[in-house]
């Protein structure tokens, strides 16, 4: 399944991606700053009637100005006029320039920040279902191509379109038979770009997956550069990237085959119609129906009206890659958000629980697996007991504890705090009532103090106590600036020890009723696990604790065992009831035994 299918969406209607439906989705974004996009659009018009006013000097001059004594105003008047033009279509530049870069980066950063806080409140299930690369690639890269279009491309078509309007305005006025034969030209050239398009969208969709996929490689490769190197995988990582990269190059290649193709067609149909032009007009001097001035003037608009005609055409393969990266931005946009409550829960509001824990016949199933991860699963957890999950990997222990924070909801069946189904609460309430420690330890590239106290503001004398708990106190006292020490990347100047402590005491300092340990311990030496099994039990008195876990110190402790088998629980009691029923506990016991014996 291509990784990007779940993240682009139609933006609107059957044409998903035509530059009416951009715009239509852009509108809102657009309507608060429309006073500086009238401003830009003035000053483009502006820079356009200039454009046209270049022909309309060389007319008189040509006629009056050349071996006429009576006109010598026309001599000094012409050339100061072209100066003064010049001063004004420089200004008009610059003020349109300006006024649109403040629209445009208006515009980027509200799409840049709505992107971000739609993924920070979607679901558990986009982030399972798209990789990182490409949800960079959205939020950093492909919002830059809005950009694009709505700088240059916008500004072109804007101000080229009415350059173009108004020297087809003058031609036509100055010799309106010459002026038919540029109008010909056009609808040609607009049917040849319309043919052109559909391969370009196409073309453009598809170097828009590869580049993702490419990005996709090196995320990998960089995640994981331990394996590549202990493994000497480099050749296999670079064959990887060398095949992608060719791929990448040559949709690139077919896209500028095909771009490139309309400017020479359009300037070959432009120089038949220049043709035609002189030899038409050639015809009319010889027959005294025009000037000198007038040929000048009608040949330099035509040709000026080719310039703006190739920028028009220019701007098509940007604008399609504009349109391709609206999809994938929209897509992000319009991605649903975590559903905060039922609608007839009201958010029900949750200030602290007390602990009490139930499934009640919960049943899971991740898409379209046909056997449930979870089966009808039902038990109670009353308030300050510690049940520990156990069973064999894939038995659905993990999933069953992803519930209860509501990263995914169950297909059938509820879990309920307090008596009260998860979907009633407020969403953001109920998660500050969880602590959750997993095997894989996420650290953010802050302090010490800023990853302990993460989501609040950090106490300091409680972050020394919670690190003082979590067996961490020494090793942050011995660091350059203690508990202000910048970490790196998830905690990579950390041992792994070091990173699975500072997890743990993070859970400690945000003080929850209900704590969810999934292989807490995992990556703890046997003395860091006595100090930091301590500190749990400490934090664990008078609060629910939901672990999982392989190490048997850990499942011994717990008040009660519930043995997962194929997503239904197979077995539960204390360690010493397991034991003496002598079922699969008692045989996963045994194998832990041995292999820590071991």
């Amino acid at each position: 399944m291509n990784k990007e299918a779940g993240l682009r969406k139609p933006i609107g209607g059957k044409e998903s991606s035509s530059p009416m439906a951009v715009m239509k989705r852009l509108w809102p974004y657009i309507r608060p700053v429309m006073g500086m996009v009238l401003l830009g659009l003035l000053t483009m018009g502006i820079v356009a009637v200039s454009e046209a006013g270049i022909p309309m000097l060389l007319k008189p001059l040509l006629d009056h100005g050349f071996g006429s004594k009576s006109s010598d105003h026309a001599k000094w008047l012409v050339p100061a006029a072209v100066i003064g033009l010049a001063l004004v279509r420089g200004a008009a530049q610059y003020a349109s320039g300006y006024f649109l870069s403040y629209v445009t980066n208006k515009i980027l950063l509200q799409l840049r920040l709505e992107m971000f806080e739609r993924m920070i409140h979607t679901s558990a299930s986009f982030f399972q279902r798209e990789t990182a690369s490409t949800v960079i690639n959205a939020i950093v890269f492909e919002v830059n191509q809005i950009l694009s279009v709505l700088s240059s491309v916008v500004v072109t078509f804007v101000r080229d379109s009415l350059t173009v309007v108004f020297l087809l305005g003058y031609l036509f006025i100055l010799n309106w038979r010459l002026t038919l034969i540029v109008a010909v030209i056009l609808p040609a050239i607009g049917w040849l770009v319309s043919k052109i398009n559909r391969r370009l969208r196409r073309l453009n969709r598809e170097h828009q997956t590869l580049t993702n996929e490419l990005s996709y490689i090196v995320e990998e490769t960089v995640g994981g550069y331990k394996v590549v190197k202990v493994h000497n995988g480099e050749p296999y990582e670079i064959g990887r990237f060398t095949a992608m990269s060719h791929r990448l190059r040559g949709y690139a290649m077919r896209m500028q085959v095909s771009g490139g193709f309309a400017q020479p067609l359009t300037q070959f149909l432009a120089s038949i119609a220049l043709a035609t032009v002189i030899t038409i007009a050639v015809v009319q001097s010889a027959n005294d129906q025009t000037t000198v001035g007038g040929f000048v003037a009608f040949v330099t608009s035509m040709l000026l009206v080719i310039s703006p005609l190739k920028h028009l055409i220019d701007i098509n393969q940007p604008l399609q890659r504009g349109m391709t990266a609206a999809e994938l931005i929209f897509g992000l946009i319009d991605e649903p958000a975590e559903p905060e409550s039922e609608p007839e829960g009201g958010g029900r509001r949750l200030a602290r629980t007390s602990g009490e824990v139930e499934f009640r016949d919960v049943t899971f199933t991740y898409g379209s697996v046909d056997r449930p991860t979870l089966d009808r699963v039902s038990f109670k957890v009353a308030p300050g007991e510690m049940v520990a999950l156990a069973g064999p990997s894939g038995s659905g222990k993990t999933t069953l504890v992803n519930l209860l924070p509501r990263f995914f909801d169950p297909r059938g069946g509820q879990v309920l705090v307090d008596g009260v189904p998860l979907t009633e609460y407020d969403l953001h309430d109920l998660r500050g009532q969880l602590a959750m420690v997993s095997q894989d330890v996420v650290l953010f590239n802050d302090t010490i103090a800023a990853n302990v106290a993460y989501g609040q503001t950090p106490d300091r004398a409680r972050v020394m106590s919670v690190l003082t708990a979590a067996n961490l106190a020494d090793v942050v006292a011995a660091l350059p600036d203690g508990i202000d020490t910048l970490i790196g990347g998830n905690g990579m100047r950390l041992s792994g020890g070091q990173r699975q402590r500072l997890a743990i005491a993070r859970a400690i300092y945000k003080d929850a009723p209900i704590l969810i340990l999934d292989e807490a311990t995992s990556a703890l030496d046997s003395e860091s696990e006595r100090h930091v099994q301590s500190a749990l039990e400490t934090l664990m008195k008078g609060r629910t604790t939901l672990v999982i876990a392989h190490r048997l110190s850990t499942i011994e402790r717990a008040d009660r065992i519930l043995v997962m088998e194929a997503g239904r629980i197979a077995e539960q009691g204390s360690h010493a009831e397991l034991l003496r029923k002598d079922g699969l506990y008692a045989h996963l016991h045994r194998i832990r035994y041995q292999q820590q014996a071991a």
